[in-house]
Parts: structure tokens; sequence; C-alpha cells
């Protein structure tokens, strides 16, 4: 997967697997590559909990209070996945940058990308820009790249339904 400084692919990512979590082996594989992920082998039963857990730890992450307690929850994620950068030219696809060492098992490549995406979208966008949904029975989770950084609805569906319990708010009022 791109890991372009921003982030975005691999919070994307994140939060397509959060939202729906993966029901099996096959369909963590599926997910990843449709995301741009290139896989040599298929996830395994054992990729699958170790995915969940790294989802566990992302969504404390979403689910922080405040900026420093964000930034603390992605630094436990940064530690435990434990990778550094490093030059790589893997089948011949030009030189690039991976953050994790060579010939990791899905599960714990997974962890490593969504913990430095994750840092990138947050610090190269703002703390603020990863959440879940304002509308009370929606619970998804989304990454604001909106160009304003204000986003507060997973989707245009969630916004206008908050915006008519508003406005008929209003009219009762």
């Amino acid at each position: 997967m791109y890991l372009n400084p921003y982030g975005a692919d691999a919070v994307n990512l994140a939060a397509d697997l959060a939202n729906r979590r993966p029901v099996d082996a096959a369909d963590l594989t599926e997910r990843c590559r449709a995301a741009g992920l290139v896989l040599e082998v298929p996830a395994t039963a054992q990729d699958l909990v170790a995915v969940g857990a790294a989802l566990d730890a992302w969504e404390e992450v979403v689910d922080a209070t405040d900026e420093r307690e964000r930034a603390q929850a992605v630094n436990r994620m940064l530690a435990a996945s434990c990778a550094h950068p490093r030059l790589t030219d893997h089948a011949g696809g030009g030189w690039h940058l991976h953050y994790r060492d060579d010939e990791l098992p899905l599960g714990s490549l997974l962890f490593s990308l969504l913990s430095v995406g994750t840092a990138l979208h947050l610090a190269g966008r703002g703390m603020h820009r990863l959440r879940r949904c304002e509308v009370g029975e929606c619970a998804t989770i989304f990454a604001d790249t909106s160009r304003t950084g204000r986003q507060r609805y997973c989707s245009h569906p969630c916004a206008n339904r908050d915006a008519v319990r508003r406005h008929r708010a209003r009219a009762r009022a």
C-alpha cells in the first residue's frame, strides 16, 4: 500500500475494517487487496486475530477525548509495531519506503501500516480529523480528508438525516 504524506489510504483502510470487521481470512485478504495492499500470500486465521487486536487499539485512537490522549494512543501503537522505515525495491517496482521488516505476517504488517498512516494523517491534517459520525444512532468511523477539516458526518445520508431532524425540531419549537 502506498503511504501518502497524509496517511489517507491507511486510515481509510482502518476505518473500513473497523466499521465492518472482516469475517474470515479470505474477507481480510480481499479487502486489503482492494485497498491497494500487495499481498504475497493470503491472510491466515492468525492474521485475522492480529488485525482484530490492531483495530481495537486503533479504535482507542478514534475514541480518545482530547489531543493528548489521542497522541498517547497513537504512540502506543507506533511503539508496539516496532518497525523502522527501510528502502526497498521488491519485485522491481521502484524504490520506496516500507515501515516494516521484510516477510512480516499480514496482521503485523497491518498494525504497522495503521500506526504510521494514522500518525501521518493526524500530524499532517490535524488531530481532530479522525472520528465517529455525529448522528447518535450511527457509530461509523471516518477520516476527515475534507479541505476545511470540518466533516461531522460519515456520509451525505447521515448529514441529511441530522439536518432534517434539526429542522423539524426548530419547526416544532
